[in-house]
Order: structure tokens, then C-alpha cells, then sequence
């Protein structure tokens, strides 16, 4: 144990956090495991809090340990002895008071501030704990003091609409502000009654105002939008359009490849263990680099390897020409030749195809608003990114209202936090 001698006192206090004045250090003791501080609070006795009458300083309290910010990387208590006055009418005895600790509590100040501040970030109740030296119990108490206010009378002009696990076979709801990213709500599941219960509490002239949705092809959302959202423009989520061919393509493939004799080189060429994502990447956007491919036995370039392998099966290529035009055309966002192709080939290509064409057709007027509009759930899958890497850090939420709580002062106060500082510089 190592005992240090402070002459600059005052302005140690300062410096650890503690601003109340009648806060004298005494000693300051340096352990293995944490740093040790003995103050006093002592002030002259002040009028009686019951009756007015006046008090004479009695005696100190027992020393109380409050835990502080780590000073030098250590855990650090204040050991503090709290001054007692007795009244000389009513002989009752009170005890100093100080703005470092609230009454009955025995965590500084600085402690839960510095709480608030990291549950705004992406760490854990544990963490947070283990970092501030109190119990996960408290960070719990003050994550539930903060009070998150919905405003039910203005709406974005623009939303963006989808899902994500919040349990393991279990789904909840967010919608999002498109431009600022701002969240305006998470809702504990994806229930058609739920959503419209929720965005019923908005009059109908907020309601009115939305004027662009983005949402993915969920065929649940697209009738609950069309009723809440009369003037809105439905867009379909430009990434889960080409999914759905690309899922299209490779189930053709697989159904291909499994016609052939497992030993043949036509089954090794069309299963490419090392290169499948060749046959389901845009072609414009395959490399011109040679590398030696196990499956031919020769140096050749990616365009090289889908030609032979497209050699071997003209239903795979056929398929493999309808996928690439569809792609091209989406692409270069020609709704009227996108669509027009699929009319042409929708009788004739087989059931995994024809499924998603149809799938198309019946939202034909929401790709073609994708194709017009510059607006997708980009932001939103991020967000849902970001949501996924709290709920792993936590290893799962129990509670979904501890859930929603910290998603929503995560990003949406973090984002706040970010815009002012911008606005500064």
C-alpha cells in the first residue's frame, strides 16, 4: 500500500470529479487493486430543518464508500465522513448534505452520468458494470429512467419500412426516417393489427403526408401500407428484387447439375464447389484476370469458365442468358424491357422462375417505381446491421422493452449527439 500526500488538494478535487467545496481529502491511499480516498464533508451548521430552530455541529458519521471515476486506471473509492448537527430546540440530529451523492445513495454523480453516457453506446449492461466498478442491477435502473416520448402528430415524408429477429423464430417491426435515418418506431412484433394499431394513433393528415414508403417484398406490407398511407408511392427494395432472381438462378442450376453423373466433368463444371458466384454474378462485372481452375485443367478467365461451362447444357444457358438480360435491364433501370421479358418467358421457363415472375407481375407498379426513384432500404439494412451487433453483444434480450429501450438511445441519440457536433465544426 502506498500512502500519497496531496498538497494541491483543491485542485485534486476538481480534476476527480468532485465539485462540492466542503469536500476536504484527507488521505489518499494507492492499493494493489484500487485507490483509496479519506475525505470529510464538514460546513458550518446551518438552521434546523424541522423547526428553524439552531444547530451545533455534533459528530461525524460513519464513513461512507462511494465508488467514483477510476483515477490512474484504478478503481478509486471515496471514503467520506459526513458531518452530523443536532438541533439545540428539537435535538433532532441531521447530516450534511452534498450535490456528489444524491440522498439515500451511496454512487457519486459522476458515476451515473458516466452510465447514461455509455448506454448510449453499443456495450453491454455487463460491460458498462464492469467498466464503472457498480452492479449490472444499477446500470439496469438507470437504463430504465430514461423516458422515450413518441410524437403521434407528424409523420417523415419518406419511410422505410421492414423486420428483424429480436428472438430466435421471433420478429419485430421498424420503421425509419428515410433521409435522417432517425428511427420513429420499433414495435415488439410484425403483426399486421400491431402496425396498424400503432400508426392509427396519427391522424389521417399526418398520415397523408408520407409521400414514399421503401419496403422489401413482403406481400403482408403492401395492402396495410396502401390503407395507412393513401398518397404514398410504394417502392420495392431494389436489393431483394435481384435476390429473388439470383435465388431463382441458382435452384435452375442446382436442378441442372444433379442430371448429371456425379464423376463427369459436366457435374464438376456446373457444381464449381471454388466458383459458383461466377455463374450468379452480373457478367458485365467479371474480372478479366486468368487464374488456373482445378475443375478445366487450364489457365482461363471467368468469362472463359461460363462459356464451357454453358456448353455442356443449352437449358442452363438458356436460363443463364434470361437471368443475365434481367439484370441488365434492371441495371440500366428499363422497367418496360425488364417487364416485357418476363412476359415473353413467363410460360415457358420452369416453376422456380415462373414463381418469381408471377411474384413480379403482381408487383409490376412497385419495381417500376424502384426503377423511377432513387430510394431503397439501404439505410434501413444498415440500421438492422447495427441492431444485430447490439442484441450479440448483450447475447440476447429477454426483456423486449430493455430491447427497443436501448436501440432507440443507441442510434437515435447517437445520431443527435453526431449532428450537433458536425454543426459545430
Amino acid at each position: 500500500m502506498e500512502h500519497i500526500k496531496n498538497t494541491n488538494i483543491k485542485d485534486t478535487t476538481k480534476f476527480i470529479g468532485i465539485k462540492d467545496l466542503n469536500i476536504k481529502i484527507l488521505l489518499v491511499l494507492k492499493h494493489q487493486t484500487h485507490i483509496e480516498i479519506r475525505a470529510k464533508l464538514d460546513y458550518p451548521a446551518p438552521a434546523c430543518p424541522h423547526c428553524q430552530g439552531k444547530m451545533i455541529k455534533y459528530d461525524f458519521q460513519r464513513p461512507s464508500t462511494i465508488p467514483i471515476l477510476d483515477v490512474q486506471g484504478m478503481a478509486t473509492v471515496l471514503k467520506l465522513k459526513k458531518r452530523r448537527f443536532q438541533c439545540k430546540v428539537c435535538r433532532r440530529v441531521s447530516v450534511a448534505k452534498t450535490s456528489l451523492v444524491k440522498k439515500h445513495c451511496q454512487i457519486s454523480q459522476p458515476v451515473w452520468a458516466k452510465i447514461t453516457q455509455i448506454l448510449i453506446e453499443k456495450q453491454t449492461n455487463t460491460d458498462i458494470a464492469k467498466h464503472l466498478h457498480v452492479s449490472v442491477s444499477t446500470v439496469q435502473r438507470q437504463l430504465n429512467t430514461f423516458t422515450l416520448k413518441e410524437n403521434f402528430e407528424t409523420l417523415p415524408e419518406m419511410l422505410s419500412w421492414d423486420e428483424f429477429a429480436r428472438n430466435k423464430g421471433k420478429l419485430a417491426f421498424i420503421a425509419q426516417d428515410f433521409k435522417t435515418k432517425k428511427i420513429v418506431t420499433v414495435l415488439e412484433n410484425n403483426r399486421q393489427t400491431t402496425i396498424k394499431k400503432h400508426f392509427y394513433k396519427y391522424s389521417r393528415q399526418a398520415r397523408q403526408a408520407v409521400k414514399v414508403v421503401t419496403v422489401d417484398m413482403s406481400g403482408a406490407y403492401i395492402p396495410i401500407i396502401r390503407k395507412l398511407f393513401p398518397k404514398a408511392q410504394i417502392v420495392l427494395d431494389r436489393f431483394h428484387i435481384v435476390q429473388h432472381l439470383s435465388r431463382a438462378m441458382m435452384t435452375t442450376r442446382n436442378a441442372i447439375m444433379k442430371a448429371f453423373d456425379k464423376t463427369s466433368l459436366p457435374y464438376r463444371a456446373e457444381n464449381m464447389k471454388n466458383y459458383w458466384r461466377i455463374l450468379q454474378k452480373d457478367i458485365r462485372k467479371l474480372s478479366n484476370k486468368a487464374f488456373y481452375s482445378r475443375t478445366f485443367r487450364q489457365t482461363l478467365i471467368p468469362r472463359e469458365i461460363v462459356q464451357k461451362t454453358l456448353d455442356f447444357s443449352p437449358e442452363l444457358r438458356y436460363y443463364y442468358e434470361i437471368y443475365q438480360l434481367l439484370l441488365f435491364h434492371f441495371q440500366e433501370k428499363r422497367s418496360e424491357a425488364f417487364l416485357g421479358l418476363i412476359h415473353d418467358n413467363i410460360d415457358t421457363v420452369n416453376a422456380s422462375f415462373a414463381r418469381v415472375f408471377r411474384t413480379f407481375f403482381k408487383h409490376k407498379n412497385y419495381i417500376t417505381n424502384a426503377l423511377k426513384h432513387p430510394y431503397s432500404n439501404a439505410k434501413l439494412e444498415s440500421t438492422n446491421k447495427l441492431i444485430k451487433d447490439i442484441k450479440r453483444q448483450a447475447f440476447g434480450f429477454r426483456n423486449f422493452k430493455n430491447f427497443r429501450t436501448k436501440i432507440l438511445i443507441t442510434l437515435n441519440t447517437q445520431r443527435e449527439r453526431t449532428k450537433i457536433v458536425l454543426s459545430r465544426t
